[in-house]
């Protein structure tokens, strides 16, 4: 990789998101091996440093490290410093003295990856800011479409839902598009940022006029924490305009596939029915995010490709 951070999914060129995919599933191959564990890290540690709760993107950076034999730190926000006051600055400062390789940092501030990559001289990887970016999740998707479909290139891709306070579909709508596929952004007009029509993609309001043309529909959580106003009349309603359900679900095309990033408001954006049916990726990509996550580490603290 010719990047020594990840903090964007635009900072990735086709090649270096190419040579990431094809060494997830190299990756991959390995996990069904009695021994999952490579030397390619021993020596190297790695910071988890998450001022938001996760689970997914935690657990899976933590495994990914540790298969890699690095030496794995967990900090939690929640008390540590941070709680006393301690400013992103002076924690990285704290890592620094450390010797941290690399930090996985997921925080509720957009652009706090892009300054903490300013502040240590080890690898920095965005797990999450704000309503920005989640580079590594764009990749999962990616390496689980790719599993499915055999490529991305020419794909229809329709991203449907909260794409106004969702770090994910930023980061899939320019990886996606540095990939190749040609994505539709589905989501009523509320739930749109400014200035979405700058974006790589095409935009609709009519979820049911799209879902017959595509061959991967990505659902998005409803984010309930990040909504201070109204952004639609019920939850009944959203669900009825912007919900795929059984019947939606029979209207896709035979080989279409369901994704969701997780975690689900079952009932909300997403039916159970849906979410656990043969059409749906949702458990393929959370074990695909460790191999993903694996082939990032690798390639950004292993001096490969």
């Amino acid at each position: 990789m010719k990047v020594k951070h990840l903090l964007s999914a635009a900072d990735l060129s086709r090649e270096d998101a190419i040579a990431v995919l094809d060494t997830a599933r190299e990756m991959a191959a390995m996990a069904g091996r009695e021994v999952k564990k490579l030397p390619t890290l021993r020596g190297r540690t790695v910071v988890n440093l998450f001022y938001e709760d996760s689970t997914r993107t935690r657990i899976s950076f933590e495994a990914a490290a540790k298969r890699l034999s690095a030496d794995v730190i967990n900090f939690s926000a929640k008390g540590s410093s941070v709680s006393k006051g301690e400013s992103l600055k002076d924690t990285a400062l704290t890592l620094q003295a450390m010797g941290a390789d690399a930090v996985v940092v997921r925080h509720p501030a957009a652009g706090a990856p892009h300054r903490l990559a300013g502040w240590v001289d080890g690898s920095v990887l965005n797990a999450g800011d704000g309503t920005h970016e989640h580079p590594t999740q764009a990749l999962l998707d990616a390496y689980t479409i790719r599993s499915r479909h055999g490529r991305i290139e020419g794909l229809k891709v329709a991203i449907v839902g909260d794409v106004l306070h969702s770090r994910v579909a930023r980061s899939n709508v320019h990886l996606l598009h540095t990939l190749g596929a040609h994505v539709t952004l589905v989501a009523p007009p509320t739930l749109l940022p400014v200035g979405v029509h700058a974006w790589p993609a095409d935009v609709s309001y009519e979820l049911d006029a799209v879902l017959p043309g595509v061959d991967v529909v990505m659902m998005l959580r409803v984010q309930r924490e990040r909504m201070t106003d109204s952004f639609f009349p019920s939850e009944r309603e959203y669900s009825r305009r912007y919900g795929l359900d059984l019947d939606r679900l029979r209207g896709l095309p035979s080989h279409a596939i369901v994704m969701h990033p997780g975690p689900m408001n079952r009932g909300v954006e997403i039916s159970p029915e849906v979410a656990d049916s043969a059409r749906s990726t949702i458990v393929e990509q959370v074990a695909n995010g460790v191999s993903v996550r694996m082939a990032v580490l690798y390639l950004l603290l292993g001096g490969a490709p």
